[in-house]
């Protein structure tokens, strides 16, 4: 699931906010009906097809009240666009639903405004039925927040025609191959590695996974400072810098977003691609035939690492029904709930006693890269010292700084941020 930074265009948008709210849940009025208790439900478009989607929230509302008579579950189907900003004017009135979905890189900033209610009760009894990452990506400072419902998983996807064509036989799966392959596929008339360098394409699934294949860290344990400008940073910075130099990335990937039908490696002009999901295996697809498509294992650079979180129900701390919010979390955990859900959306189980019904080989290379899985690396400034890192390394690609400078330029701008909010 993609996340990228949103803005506030004009007071305008705050206006149509405003109204929007005062339809919202957890503003005082928990009658629902047949003086039930309700439970407001904020929900995404997880699960991409509309039919499915209401079919499988149907179900979920039918048997959470069949097994909790004195509860109304309220689902309120919200887009993706413009969600952070209404999330945002929800909470500082003090209103918004009793439960809506979060990601690791959300939950840190609302826990320090007070706004969600801890949900380690919640979780505890099923605590080890998890995969490693989805209970530490929503948590905070030692308590959990999110009860986690699906898991998203990124791996590395090769194009075989384009490797064929240059005389690779076996497809890069470290740095140094990545190396060794980029002058026979330059030489072939093809790039060697995606990439996404725009300032709206989130790090998470472009140089992050680089910076922790080097060993190392955006923040520091304690999230009061970065890490990112030390030496495995410079390493990964340098890494792609050289990739960059020598042609191996194109150069479109200045403009270039988290959307593969629109990149040159989904047009079949570059030879691989790092952090891959499910939904663009079937793009590609379309456009290649599967007998060109194979998928890989996560890159390993000093260790071998991917990107994939978990997606949390979180539960609003002004919510005047707290008990039944976390009733409904307990029954959304459950195998059932979980199953149908990943078979629904496509997302896989964040439980490990999932049951996986797919024969699809593609499916299983994703389950197999899950236990590399990074959730990222949740902060309240997160997203903010994302966008300083962003411009300073297509100030590394274009050749305007080197590679430490950039890093280091972004990090004095991030604890700069970091020391005011201490």
């Amino acid at each position: 699931m993609r996340s990228t930074v949103r803005r506030i265009a004009a007071p305008l948008t705050a206006l149509v906010l405003a109204a929007a709210l005062s339809s919202c849940g957890g503003d005082g009025d928990d009658s629902g009906a047949g003086g039930k208790k309700s439970v407001t439900l904020w929900m995404y478009p997880v699960i991409a097809d509309q039919a499915a989607s209401d079919a499988y929230w149907k179900k979920v509302e039918t048997d959470f009240e069949a097994a909790n008579s004195g509860f109304d579950l309220k689902l309120e189907n919200q887009p993706w666009k413009g969600r952070e900003e209404k999330v945002a004017a929800a909470f500082s009135g003090g209103k918004g639903p009793d439960v809506l979905l979060m990601i690791p890189d959300q939950i840190p900033q609302y826990v320090k405004s007070g706004s969600l209610e801890p949900v380690d009760d919640v979780v505890e009894p099923e605590k080890d039925k998890f995969l490693p990452a989805a209970i530490p990506g929503l948590t905070v400072e030692g308590k959990v927040y999110g009860a986690p419902i699906y898991h998203t998983v990124t791996t590395t996807m090769y194009n075989k025609t384009v490797l064929t064509k240059a005389g690779i036989s076996k497809p890069p799966a470290t740095w140094d191959e990545i190396k060794a392959a980029a002058p026979k596929l330059k030489a072939a008339g093809f790039s060697t590695l995606d990439y996404s360098a725009s300032p709206e394409a989130t790090l998470n699934l472009n140089f992050y996974p680089l910076l922790w294949q080097a060993g190392g860290k955006v923040f520091a344990e304690d999230g009061k400072s970065v890490t990112f400008n030390q030496a495995p940073g410079l390493e990964a910075l340098t890494f792609l810098k050289s990739l960059w130099d020598q042609g191996a990335i194109p150069k479109s990937a200045l403009t270039a977003g988290n959307v593969v039908a629109d990149s040159p490696f989904g047009k079949g002009q570059v030879a691989m691609a790092m952090t891959s999901v499910p939904a663009d295996v079937a793009t590609v697809t379309k456009t290649w035939g599967a007998a060109n498509v194979e998928l890989g294992a996560p890159l390993t650079g000093k260790k071998q690492v991917g990107f994939g979180l978990p997606g949390g129900l979180v539960v609003n701390a002004a919510s005047e029904n707290v008990d039944g919010a976390k009733k409904f979390l307990s029954f959304m955990v459950q195998p059932a709930q979980l199953d149908a859900l990943s078979k629904a959306s496509g997302f896989y189980s964040p439980r490990t006693d999932a049951k996986s019904e797919s024969t699809d080989p593609n499916a299983a290379k994703f389950k197999d890269a899950l236990q590399y899985a990074v959730p990222g690396e949740p902060n309240p400034s997160a997203r903010q010292i994302m966008s300083f890192l962003s411009t300073e390394i297509q100030a590394v690609l274009t050749g305007k700084k080197q590679p430490q400078q950039a890093l280091d330029d972004a990090a004095k701008q991030a604890n700069d941020l970091l020391s005011r909010q201490r």
